[in-house]
């Protein structure tokens, strides 16, 4: 089984869902001593297959497969409905997307099946397979390990951390509050604490015995050498990839992020439901104190105008998920960067 204390360099390159990862860009971490990952959470098994064998025939280093734990949701009352959708119809950008795909309430299923989703991990067994939101089935962690696919899950507090060392992970990664992208608390609804990476980090040292991996605000190698010197195995960074020259991030998404250090992030429920960092934009604004369903279906409701503004290259109605330290985030090929983060961290 890989031993995520024996990386060359100890740096994750964090899974982010919608296409950000591509097979470039994860073989180019994994192959520069790092571990690359994938973010599946709306991935069909069938591109998940195919993401993990082109990714394989690219490089032996090591494969991370993350997945969403989804809790069960069920439709809102049809007033909440209306008036979620009242809301996004009185955005501009929605008559746009509306002329080619109306916005319409979901139906279920409003997510993908766990259970299928695993069946190309089972058959390409990446590395390691991560968990975010919560905690999986004890059998699939067993399986994971029966296939000696290693095994971590996110956790925001010293609560969930525990929790996540008991149900046999391999490895805790602490999310801090400044991370990009979707929080991984495990209950939406529940006081969030917010700790900071560090210090998230330094609480998690002295109460678990499984490694940390420190996510949140890390964009350079002091960054990483910090997390390490708080407890830390490895240090997870997302959106310092998110410029890379292999990266899918959109092109209006790369602008905002080199362009627009200004405007800050903000935690939002406003594209999924779920609370979610991300560059400051008209949608989050107009969103404000307007009605959201639950996470993922209110992710299914907006996706028409997502699409929309991915197509018309427009950054003010898409999801661009971002840390808070995007304002450092630099344009490079991936391997280069992780040539320059290790340099960085001596």
């Amino acid at each position: 089984m890989f031993d995520i204390k024996q990386l060359s360099v100890p740096i994750i390159q964090a899974p982010m869902a919608g296409g950000v990862c591509t097979p470039k860009l994860v073989s180019a971490v994994a192959g520069a001593g790092g571990i690359g990952s994938f973010g599946f959470a709306y991935s069909t098994p069938e591109r998940i297959g195919e993401d993990l064998k082109a990714t394989r025939a690219l490089t032996a280093g090591p494969i991370n497969a993350n997945f969403f734990v989804f809790s069960p949701v069920a439709m809102p009352d049809a007033p909440q409905q209306d008036a979620a959708v009242s809301a996004l119809k009185s955005l501009p950008a929605a008559d746009v997307a509306l002329s080619t795909k109306p916005l319409s309430i979901p139906s279920a299923p409003f997510y993908m099946d766990l259970r299928q989703q695993l069946a190309p991990v089972w058959l390409h067994k990446p590395d390691i397979l991560t968990f975010h939101f919560g905690i999986p089935d004890a059998d699939i962690i067993e399986h994971a390990h029966s296939l000696g696919i290693l095994v971590g899950m996110t956790a925001t507090c010293v609560a969930d951390a525990l929790a996540v060392e008991a149900a046999g992970a391999d490895f805790v990664v602490a999310q801090g509050i400044e991370a990009g992208g979707h929080r991984g608390v495990f209950e939406i609804n529940a006081d969030d604490e917010q700790l900071s990476t560090l210090a998230l980090t330094t609480q998690l040292a002295k109460h678990c015995s499984t490694p940390i991996v420190s996510a949140g605000a890390m964009m350079d190698g002091t960054d990483i050498r910090a997390a390490l010197d708080a407890g830390a195995t490895a240090a997870q960074l997302g959106t310092a990839f998110l410029c890379c020259d292999e990266s899918g991030a959109s092109a209006a998404h790369k602008h905002y992020l080199l362009n627009e250090g200004d405007r800050g992030s903000v935690i939002t429920k406003a594209f999924s439901g779920r609370p979610a960092r991300g560059i400051n934009n008209t949608f989050i604004e107009r969103m404000q104190n307007q009605a959201i369903l639950p996470f993922p279906i209110q992710n299914t409701l907006t996706g028409p105008i997502k699409s929309w503004a991915a197509k018309t290259d427009n950054g003010e109605y898409q999801s661009l998920w971002a840390g808070t330290e995007y304002r450092r985030v630099r344009a490079m090929p991936a391997a280069d960067l992780m040539e320059v983060l290790r340099r960085e961290m001596s």
